[in-house]
This record gives C-alpha cells, sequence and structure tokens, in this order.
C-alpha cells in the first residue's frame, strides 16, 4: 500500500470507530464501543504508516538530490 492509501484506510478506520463508539454508548454496548476503539487506535496506526512512508520517501529523495548535484 502507497502512504496515501494508508492515510486514507487509517482516516476511514477512525472515523468509523469512532462512530461505533458514539452508537455502542447510545444503545449500552460496551462490545461496540471496545471494537470501536480498537478500530479508532487501528487507522491511528495506518496513519503514522503513512506519515513514515512519506517521511522515508522525503529522506530517500533529498539524499538522491544531494548525490546527484555531488556528481
Amino acid at each position: 500500500m502507497g502512504s496515501t492509501s494508508d492515510k486514507v484506510s487509517g482516516m476511514t478506520n477512525e472515523a468509523v470507530g469512532n462512530v461505533k463508539q458514539g452508537v455502542g454508548k447510545a444503545v449500552g454496548s460496551d462490545k461496540m464501543q471496545v471494537e470501536g476503539k480498537a478500530q479508532e487506535i487501528k487507522g491511528e496506526a495506518q496513519q503514522a504508516v503513512g506519515k513514515a512512508k512519506d517521511s522515508v520517501k522525503d529522506a530517500t529523495d533529498a539524499t538522491a538530490d544531494y548525490t546527484n548535484k555531488k556528481l
């Protein structure tokens, strides 16, 4: 998965997780609230992976630019 896909999937999971938590709270379902929190955390992790991929790409690009200028 690319960094953008990771970030989009992460935002989606985070949003769905928040909705599940709200619905679980409204209907009194501890199970749904826990599932929602787990999905929210999964989304946060996916976004972090996407951001890390961006950082690695940026560092690689900067290194390549520096190397090309030295040659």
